[in-house]
């Protein structure tokens, strides 16, 4: 069997990797090699110099009324996978970043680009330039074009006799662009097709394309990536309940549940990888040099680094008798909206770092992204001397607070599936979750870590204090059941190989 992986993403190679999306598409191949299942992977050329190209077909792409010429490259193959980049300047035009922020015009320069990439991978298919292939497999809205043009285009007959999986990552993220009227719309792409606009607008937004939505209905098997996940999407989300669920596409969700193509299989996890030592002293040093690395990236010194600097020092002079809690992601409301709920006059956030001062506990928090979010933290920072917020990303300052850590916080408003807490649990770090998605999948309260929940968002946030007081409560005076949480944790395995065997028998067979 051959089957070939579209995304935008792919941590198997330099650069390439924003969320979590990129850690799937490194993984599951190699674990799917293991069943006889060779895999394809095809991703942007985002210009990394880095990459060992080997040529393999010029690919000639209409789109926006011209023909472009993209270049097919070969750039690694080993143990039945074959990884592949598409070069063309609109992936490369923008200094190497794999999505853009177009402010006030959501989506317009990145679907572009993606739309443009589905259109090369679908000249790919048609045009046998890797073979014969018997299952194609799109990740996200990224992809989501390669199943409109193998419905909708008259170009493509050897495509449409493929079988179409799409996994959805994550489902508020979801593309959605305008029909028409705009250098950014799918009549601008693809000015010929001819498509039944009914199976692919936007509900909320009638004249509008969803990518994601037009995906979920024209490909023949929809994968969520956790069991619970799948069952939230068919449920419609109530954010001021704090409830994330089908967010607007639940209907189609239920649909395809009714037609028997929804399947909800867990992510996995690396198991093999050595985990590095329990060493204070090394994670002191290896946050000195990442805070210098992101330093030296801005001709002007951002307080947030300065401040966690000086906290820094102040720590390695003093030593950690209370629990060290530790966070890890990216800054989004999806993660951190209940940290920063107002409890009071204090935020939440704030709460837990004052009652972790009274356990002489420590907080570390590794992450970037919504800058106002990161300002906030950066407060926090600046108020609390036992808290530490790193604005940044480094894999191995990660790696290090999954190994020191005593408590993993994790208290995401909804969560697909989460690769963080099962790389604590891996090393032996108990996670405190809020019990939804992927967390609720892998994270059993009083067993293997720590959990709560809640019908609103003021419920969620007094409990996730409560809850949070009563880990460290037990960290502090009941060291047997913590070290049997603990235990249980680093013993918990969600592999890619189960993974992968689900795969076969519900995406591919």
């Amino acid at each position: 069997m051959h089957v070939v992986m579209v995304a935008a993403e792919n941590d198997r190679l330099p650069n390439c990797k924003v969320g979590g999306v990129a850690d799937v598409i490194r993984d599951i191949p190699y674990a799917l090699s293991h069943l006889d299942i060779n895999t394809s992977v095809i991703v942007p050329d985002y210009g990394e110099a880095r990459l060992n190209r080997e040529f393999v077909a010029d690919i000639a792409v209409p789109f926006k009324q011209h023909l472009e010429t993209a270049v097919l490259w070969l750039v690694e193959s080993e143990d039945g996978v074959s990884q592949y980049v598409i070069s063309h300047s609109l992936f490369s035009e923008h200094g190497g970043a794999v999505y853009c922020n177009d402010e006030g015009r959501p989506f317009h320069t990145d679907a572009n680009k993606f739309a443009f990439f589905c259109a090369a991978v679908c000249e790919v298919i048609e045009h046998g330039l890797i073979g014969d292939i018997d299952v194609l497999h799109l990740h996200d809205w990224h992809a989501a074009c390669v199943a409109v043009l193998r419905e909708f285009s008259p170009r493509f007959t050897i495509l449409k006799q493929v079988k179409t999986v799409f996994t959805v990552h994550n489902l508020a993220l979801q593309g959605v662009r305008p029909f028409n009227g705009d250098e950014s719309s799918l009549e601008a792409w693809f000015p010929t097709l001819s498509y039944d606009g009914q199976k692919i607008c936007d509900h909320i937004y009638p004249h509008c394309f969803n990518p994601m939505r037009a995906a979920i209905g024209l490909s023949d098997k929809v994968h969520l990536v956790s069991p619970t996940y799948c069952e939230e999407v068919q449920r419609s989300s109530d954010h001021q309940a704090g409830f994330f669920g089908g967010e607007g596409l639940e209907h189609d969700m239920q649909i395809a549940a009714s037609q028997g193509k929804l399947i909800g299989i867990l992510n996995g996890c690396e198991y093999s990888k050595a985990l590095p030592k329990d060493d204070i002293d090394d994670f002191y040093r290896c946050a000195e040099a990442n805070i210098f690395n992101w330093m030296s990236k801005s001709t002007e010194l951002k307080s947030v680094h300065y401040i966690a600097h000086q906290r820094l020092l102040a720590w390695e002079k003093s030593s950690i008798t209370g629990p060290l809690v530790t966070s890890v992601g990216r800054l989004t409301n999806q993660k951190v909206f209940l940290l920063t709920q107002k409890n009071g006059s204090n935020m939440i956030m704030d709460d837990l770092a004052l009652y972790l001062r009274e356990h002489h506990g420590r907080l570390v928090i590794l992450g970037s992204g919504d800058h106002e979010l990161e300002y906030l933290f950066a407060q926090v920072m600046a108020r609390h001397e036992n808290v530490l917020y790193l604005n940044g990303y480094g894999q191995d300052v990660g790696d290090l607070l999954y190994v020191i850590g005593d408590l993993f916080l994790m208290p995401s408003s909804f969560e697909p599936c989460g690769i963080s807490q099962m790389l604590a649990m891996r090393a032996g770090q108990p996670c405190l979750v809020n019990s939804v998605g992927g967390l609720a999948d892998t994270v059993q309260n009083n067993i293997n870590g720590f959990t709560f929940c809640g019908d609103n968002i003021q419920q969620q946030g007094f409990n996730l204090i409560e809850r949070f007081k009563s880990c460290i409560k037990v960290f502090n005076s009941c060291k047997d059941e913590y070290n049997k949480i603990a235990l249980e944790a680093s013993q918990s395995r969600f592999t890619w190989g189960k993974s992968a065997l689900q795969y076969k028998e519900y995406l591919y067979e």
